[in-house]
């Protein structure tokens, strides 16, 4: 078997109160510099401090996507 990670692509739909608790204790996390931990789709995530963050913006006729990204290495334990 091979030491490959395999790739996961998920997507969760979250009421708008949902969201907004999500957002703002990840703004919380990043003002205080601190990681954030997040589960989705029943794996739980630890995003670091200082992942790196962009806001996606893409169009396709008259349908628009905005996303919000944090991206990161896995750190060796």
């Amino acid at each position: 078997m091979s030491d490959e990670k395999i790739g996961r692509d998920v997507e969760k739909v979250y009421s708008t109160g949902q969201f907004v608790e999500k957002l703002r204790r990840l703004a919380d996390a990043l003002e205080a510099r601190q990681p954030f931990t997040i589960q989705v789709a029943n794996q739980r995530l630890k995003v670091p401090a200082d992942a790196q963050i962009s806001i996606e913006h893409e169009q396709s006729g008259g349908d628009h996507e905005l996303e919000f990204q944090l991206t990161w290495s896995e750190q060796p334990n």
